[in-house]
């Protein structure tokens, strides 16, 4: 039986986690799917101080009691001139003596001082909040052109570059050899960020094609650089099978293309992904979350995408209102890390509800044994169980274009070892009493989502 096949392997979990001793899992990262901001939805590449200074106050005043935590800054920090980004001939680079990046001044002035985002760091840990970037894997053209040396090593830069390896959609770097000189390029990299108090790193164009080598070699170097920090590998997709691998080397990885503000495929971006398309690949994935390693469905490109969002105009997101609900059900049920994309200095009315919703991010956070149950038609449910193990949580999906009504009992659902649940409307807020049978209309493209009490 459904419920008894479950429980069964909660409680194996359970076991083992709790021979686990404390001191082992407090020093697991990212213990729970990571919460936050990132940059690249509402900014794209020409964030700058200012702009991710006022996203982070909104951020610690409104969101972090909800466990909202990271602010990242995205792709091209280190760019003078982003506004070029379509023109690489034009790009202007801030590179220091070492040949590593370095923040732009003109767009981030407090690291003018040669300090880097330290003191940006500085003022995020002092919200109680966390400091992350985007990196392109890899080692600056110009730093290989010049030959630099690498940090105190005997290495210099074109020993570590493999200058027949570039990203196919950035023009900024070579890609790193799995050589000595190429881990000590990595190694002196790390030293960097952690030097700048960077507590999650982005590393992209790493997973497709899936770049084994430089994926340890990053994880090598964060070891070694005595700083824990969170590593995120993008784009997907990742490799189904390289889960294991992947796992032991990242906190969280992508597993489809970028997602962006529209339900079904977009023809206008072949290469993105729908919030449709990505139930298939959760699916693929569910049973690969566990504490410190979370298949990543990517951003929620909700709210105002704005001034100058990574992809197309300026606009708030294309998603309906039952569809930006649907998204965040959705991911929270299959225990995907949350990472807002709109301008959190334009958060409205209708956004605020579906981002500090303790009872869904607390399922996101404190769930397990997340699949996806049943199909029937359009509808999708998708079922998981709080690891305290006193609720089960059920949520369905109306993915066609016109309403759906169900009517069917626990049993057609898969719950068969009860007859009767008590029900709560996660989303309503409500208790709806001792029910053996759920009776909803669902609008296009909608969802629910229920916590089941014995």
């Amino acid at each position: 039986m459904f419920i008894r096949m479950v429980m069964k392997r909660f409680s194996a979990a359970l076991t083992i986690l709790l021979a686990i001793p404390a001191t082992a899992q407090d020093k697991t990262l990212a213990p729970t799917p990571p919460m936050g901001w990132n940059s690249w939805d509402a900014y794209g590449a020409t964030i700058n101080e200012s702009q991710f200074r006022a996203n982070m106050v909104v951020l610690a005043a409104q969101l972090k009691e909800f466990g909202w935590q990271y602010v990242v800054i995205d792709e091209g920090w280190y760019l003078q001139n982003p506004e070029n980004i379509s023109m690489p001939q034009a790009l202007r680079y801030t590179i220091n003596l070492r040949g590593q990046y370095e923040p732009a001044p003109n767009r981030f002035p407090s690291s003018a001082t040669g300090s880097g985002f330290k003191p940006l760091s500085d003022a995020v840990h002092d919200d109680g909040l966390r400091f992350g970037i985007h990196i392109l894997r890899g080692i600056p053209k110009k730093t290989v052109f010049a030959n630099t040396h690498i940090g105190s090593t005997r290495y210099r830069a074109a020993m570590a570059a493999d200058t027949t390896d570039t990203c196919s959609w950035n023009p900024d770097n070579f890609g790193v050899k799995a050589n000595l000189a190429g881990q000590a390029w990595y190694d002196a990299l790390i030293k960097q960020y952690a030097s700048w108090g960077v507590d999650f790193l982005k590393v992209d164009c790493i997973a497709h094609p899936y770049k084994s080598a430089e994926i340890r070699m990053i994880h090598k170097a964060i070891e070694r650089s005595g700083r824990p920090m969170v590593l995120s590998l993008s784009p997907g997709p990742t490799p189904i099978d390289r889960a294991g691998e992947v796992a032991k080397n990242a906190q969280m990885w992508r597993i489809s293309d970028d997602v962006w503000d529209h339900w079904d495929k977009d023809p206008d971006a072949e290469w993105s992904q729908s919030i449709k398309g990505q139930l298939p690949i959760l699916a693929q994935w569910a049973d690969q979350a566990k504490p410190g390693s979370w298949p990543d469905a990517d951003m929620l490109p909700l709210g105002q995408l704005r001034p100058n969002p990574g992809y197309g105009k300026p606009r708030n997101s294309r998603l309906t209102q039952d569809e930006q609900r649907t998204m965040i059900t959705l991911w929270a049920i299959t225990r995907s890390p949350l990472f807002l994309g709109g301008n959190l200095t334009q958060m409205d009315d209708a956004l605020k509800p579906l981002i500090t919703n303790q009872e869904v991010l607390d399922m996101d956070r404190y769930s397990t044994n997340s699949e996806r149950n049943t199909e029937d038609g359009p509808l999708v449910t998708w079922t998981s169980h709080s690891i305290r193990g006193d609720k089960h949580y059920l949520a369905l999906f109306n993915l066609s274009d016109a309403p759906v009504h169900i009517d069917k009992t626990f049993a057609q659902y898969g719950y068969i070892d009860k007859a009767q649940y008590k029900v709560r409307d996660l989303w309503q807020r409500k208790e709806l009493g001792l029910l053996n049978s759920l009776q909803v209309d669902l609008p296009p493209h909608g969802s629910v989502v229920y916590s089941l009490h014995d």
